[in-house]
C-alpha cells in the first residue's frame, strides 16, 4: 500500500463517486474501481457499500478514512518541514489579536520581523471578538486577561497590570478620589466587555479585596478609544499598563490608587499566546513565537505617539 493509493481512497471517501474522482484526476474510472477493490482485498475488509444508485462508507471504511487522512496530513507536514529546513520559514501566517494590542504592540514590531523573515507573509486579524481558531484558520493569537480556557495551547507572553487612570484636568475639577469607594461619585469610562461594566476589584497592600460598583454613560469596546477619552478629561477608566504606562510616567495620566492592584476580573492577568496544536507546529508559527518572546519580555511601555519600546 502506497500514499498514492491512500490519497485516491481519501478522494473517493470524500466524493463517494468513482467517476467524479476519475475526472478530477484525469484517469479512467475503471482504474479507480480497480485500485479500491485491490485495497479492500489487501485489507481484507469492505470499505464501501456500493449499489447502482449510491455509495457509502462502511464502518471499517470510516475508521480507515480517519486514519488514512491523519497519515497523509502528517506526511505532508513532514514534507513541509523538510522544505522549510532547506529554504527557511515560509508561507502565510494568519495571526489575531485585539484591536488595541495589534495596533500598539504588534504593528511597530512587524518591520523587524519582516526584515528577518521575508518569506513569511502575514494576514492580521485584529478584533475584540473571540474567534474559532480552527474554523477561521488562525495560526497564532494573542489574547489578554486571565488564563484562557479551551482546547488551544496557551502560553504566557508577559504579565499585565491594570490601573485606574484619569487626566490631571479631570481630577482638578472632579470630586476627590481618595479611596476606591469614591468612584461611586464619578461617571466612569467603561469597556463594553462583560465583567468590565459594573464593578472594578481592588486589592490593597494587605491583600484585602473589595469590589467597587462603577457606572458611566460613555463606553467603548476598544481600549484605544477609552485612552483617548481619558486623556480628553472625560472621566476615569480602567486600562492596562502596556497601553498607559508611558502616560502615567509622563504625568499626562494619573493613577489615584497606586497602592492598589485593580482588575475587572482576576488579578493574575497576562498577554497569552494561543495556537491550535503543538504537533508539527509550522516553522512560520515557531519563529513568530520566538520573535515575540525575545522582543516582548515584559509589559511594554508605549509612548503616546504609538511607537513603543518593549
Amino acid at each position: 500500500m502506497d500514499t498514492d493509493t491512500l490519497g485516491l481512497f481519501c478522494d473517493v471517501a470524500g466524493k463517494l463517486n468513482f467517476a467524479r474522482v476519475a475526472e478530477d484526476r484525469g484517469i479512467d474510472p475503471s482504474s479507480v474501481s480497480r485500485t479500491i477493490r485491490q485495497l479492500e482485498n489487501d485489507l481484507g475488509v469492505r470499505l464501501f457499500h456500493r449499489t447502482t444508485r449510491r455509495m457509502t462508507l462502511t464502518e471499517a471504511g470510516r475508521t480507515f478514512h480517519r486514519r488514512a487522512n491523519r497519515i497523509l496530513e502528517e506526511l505532508e507536514a513532514a514534507r513541509e518541514e523538510a522544505r522549510q529546513d532547506r529554504r527557511g520559514p515560509a508561507g502565510i501566517l494568519r495571526m489575531t489579536a485585539s484591536v488595541t494590542f495589534g495596533e500598539r504592540i504588534l504593528m511597530p514590531l512587524l518591520p523587524e520581523f519582516r526584515k528577518t523573515y521575508g518569506n513569511v507573509g502575514l494576514e492580521l486579524v485584529f478584533t475584540d471578538a473571540n474567534l474559532d481558531y480552527v474554523a477561521e484558520g488562525i495560526d497564532l493569537g494573542v489574547r489578554l486577561g486571565a488564563d484562557p480556557k479551551g482546547d488551544l495551547v496557551v502560553s504566557r507572553l508577559f504579565d499585565t497590570r491594570y490601573h485606574v487612570c484619569a487626566s490631571p484636568a479631570y481630577l482638578a475639577g472632579a470630586p476627590a478620589l481618595h479611596r476606591p469607594e469614591d468612584l461611586g461619585g464619578h461617571s466612569c469610562l467603561l469597556f463594553t466587555l462583560a465583567g468590565f461594566r459594573s464593578a472594578w476589584r481592588f486589592r490593597d497592600a494587605l491583600g484585602t479585596v473589595s469590589s467597587v460598583p462603577v457606572s458611566g454613560d460613555i463606553s467603548a469596546s476598544c481600549a484605544l478609544n477609552l485612552r483617548t477619552a481619558v486623556l480628553s478629561g472625560l472621566g476615569p477608566a480602567l486600562l492596562p499598563d502596556w497601553l498607559v504606562g508611558a502616560d502615567l510616567a509622563a504625568g499626562t495620566l494619573i493613577d489615584p490608587f497606586p497602592a492598589h492592584h485593580v482588575s475587572a476580573t482576576g488579578f493574575d492577568t497576562a498577554a497569552w499566546l494561543l495556537y491550535p496544536s503543538k504537533s508539527h507546529l509550522p516553522r512560520k508559527v515557531r519563529v513568530m513565537i520566538d520573535f515575540l518572546r525575545t522582543r516582548v519580555r515584559r509589559a511594554p511601555r508605549q509612548s503616546s505617539s504609538g511607537t513603543g519600546t518593549v
